[in-house]
């Protein structure tokens, strides 16, 4: 769209606060963004020349453009970050953060069960966290093994088992670790007064639960019961231990959220501190890719929208290095110039220039940076490691991809002479197979890539790695079988998950030293081709589930899936309402067709 074409539409558009949407010519989503006056906004993208680049050419592809008025800019803020997470437009912020975080669960059960888990399901049960370490997850577990009695077990203790006598208590009861409910000898009540103490620990609120074994101390001691009230000094010690280890700043501080942001051209990385009772509970830092000409105010905004979300904070002051406009009414932002609160700052700042380091530092590891015979001394320990009969010089690998049995892809990179080579690297719609299929796809793939390179005269690789072990493995064998080229490269599957190798025919794997060379360089490929293949799925996602979700609903228009994401964010908080809750946002009718659609598979 040039300037003169956007003129004669200029006057159109309002000057409500809102979101904006740029479309191309295909009807790809470009770029999202919030103003406090859409015509004010928008119009600066066509009335100014941009120095940045990336500004130029989003310009010079927007085709059209799209609006949605909000009631206020806390509405437009929340709407913004909600499309550009779902959606992720090529031209907005893009934030690499693809960790699955552990949680401790309370199982929805009778005498329910505390456990660590990765997997959400909503099946009633309480999920705390998420945590940014697992090994502080297994810390806070063991500190409630030590002073809370709970069960282990997975018995189905309901009333009536109980009752008939089916379960006999086992060793965990006789070591104190449990008051054996199986047999009834602790009630509901009892077990859900632990409970509650549990949510304390996890919430770094000790205080209760100390003063609670206190006073069960001094009656053990006024019973004249000394070995009990001996261990529950002694739980009361483990307690005291456990809060000492943590970092306390200062107890009266309160729950506060503290976030800083280092910038580096065209990245941006942003630390967040979440203190919990005056004490440092999680740190996590997370990069961030700046598409456009974002200032450090906007991409913070963006993050900590992000990171309060994922970890579920509710904590109303926000301390930051810079005045931000935040537009959520209950959230205080402040900037300290002293005291404890500083302290905390200087704390994020400092973590988030470490993280920056370690990244630069691992990247060097890499054979970029490494010289010609730096990297032939790799490309021969992987040789002699895996028994190869060609010194490697040319790497292949592939993955599938698909998100929940939707848009399936797959992709192939390329690495030459150790790094790698990514005018080589392809793509790959999958055409033959129907449904989702992975050992299907990845027989089509490879089948497609080595017969376009025979028919081409290409070189083959000397090693191509199938990431998805011996299932995957077995069906590119199939392709390499069709075409005749058993012999002409070798081909070897890798295990997702516990990077074994494994070579057809052989029942047995291999794994490679943990730090090795050739296990890095492996794990260098392997990860090249999941962003890869990642990045090539988001941008097909992008196209479909935009339209996809709730407007693919027929009788469900553009306004009324605005509508319900501004209100309720996400898709997903979306499929979880009952009919009446969608009928109280946008009527009767609608609700059962959205409705129906979400539940069609439970009638």
């Amino acid at each position: 769209m040039t300037a003169a074409e956007f003129q004669k539409i200029s006057h159109t558009i309002p000057g409500n606060a809102g979101i904006y949407k740029y479309y191309d010519e295909a009807g790809t989503l470009l770029y999202v963004g919030k103003a406090k006056s859409l015509r004010k906004r928008v119009s600066s993208y066509f009335v100014k020349n941009h120095d940045n680049y990336k500004t130029r050419k989003l310009v010079e592809h927007i085709h059209h453009i799209e609006f949605t008025i909000v009631d206020s800019e806390q509405d437009a803020f929340l709407l913004e970050n909600s499309l550009i997470k779902q959606f992720r437009p090529k031209y907005n912020i893009n934030l690499k953060d693809d960790k699955t975080y552990p949680y401790i669960v309370i199982k929805h059960e009778s005498f329910p069960r505390v456990f660590f888990t990765r997997n959400v399901i909503k099946d009633g049960s309480d999920y705390l966290g998420p945590f940014t370490s697992v090994g502080r997850v297994r810390e806070i577990l063991d500190v409630i093994k030590y002073n809370i009695p709970l069960r282990t077990c997975n018995l189905n203790l309901s009333e009536e088992n109980i009752r008939k006598g089916k379960f006999k208590v086992c060793l965990e009861y006789h070591l104190g670790n449990c008051k054996g409910p199986c047999e009834g000898l602790q009630t509901q009540e009892d077990y859900r007064e632990g409970l509650q103490q549990v949510k304390n620990v996890l919430k770094g609120n000790l205080t209760p639960v100390v003063n609670l074994f206190k006073e069960q101390m001094m009656d053990h001691v006024a019973r004249m019961e000394f070995e009990k009230a001996e261990i529950m000094r002694k739980k009361i010690e483990s307690l005291e231990t456990y809060s000492a280890k943590s970092t306390i700043v200062n107890t009266r501080m309160g729950n506060v959220d503290v976030f800083s942001i280092l910038s580096e051209g065209n990245h941006a990385y942003v630390n967040y501190l979440r203190i919990l009772n005056g004490t440092i509970a999680d740190t996590k830092t997370v990069t961030l890719e700046k598409q456009l000409e974002e200032s450090d105010e906007e991409v913070l905004a963006y993050a900590i929208a992000y990171l309060r979300e994922v970890f579920k904070s509710i904590n109303t002051e926000i301390v930051v290095p810079f005045p931000l406009e935040y537009p959520e009414s209950n959230i205080t932002i402040t900037v300290p110039k002293g005291g404890d609160k500083k302290k905390l700052l200087e704390l994020s700042e400092k973590n988030v220039n470490y993280f920056k380091d370690e990244l630069y530092r691992k990247k060097i590891l890499h054979l970029e940076g490494k010289s010609d015979m730096e990297r032939k001394q790799v490309l021969y320990q992987l040789q002699a490691d895996l028994e190869l009969p060609a010194l490697p010089e040319h790497i292949e690998c592939f993955d599938n991809s698909n998100f929940q049995g939707s848009y399936p892809v797959a992709a192939c990179v390329v690495f030459k002479d150790g790094v790698a080579s990514k005018k080589d690297y392809r793509h790959f719609n999958i055409k033959t197979v129907e449904g989702i299929n992975d050992f299907a796809s990845m027989k089509e793939i490879v089948f497609r890539r080595y017969n376009r390179l025979l028919a081409e005269g290409q070189p083959l690789p000397q090693l191509v790695i199938i990431d998805g072990g011996k299932g995957q493995l077995g069906s590119a064998m199939e392709s390499i079988r069709e075409l005749n080229l058993i012999g002409s490269m070798t081909v070897v599957g890798l295990a997702k998950n516990e990077e074994e190798i494994f070579f057809p025919g052989d029942s047995q794997s291999i794994k490679l030293p943990y730090n090795s060379e050739s296990l890095k360089l492996i794990r260098r490929v392997r990860d090249e081709v999941h962003r890869f293949g990642i990045t090539f799925h988001r941008q097909k996602r992008s196209k479909g589930t935009f339209k996809n979700e709730l407007e693919s609903i027929k009788g469900i228009g553009e306004n009324t899936a605005t509508q319900l994401l501004k209100t309720f964010r996400s898709v997903a908080k979306v499929k979880l309402l009952s009919e009446e809750d969608l009928a109280k946002e946008v009527g009767a009718a609608k609700a059962k067709l959205i409705w129906n659609h979400f539940h069609h598979a439970n009638g």
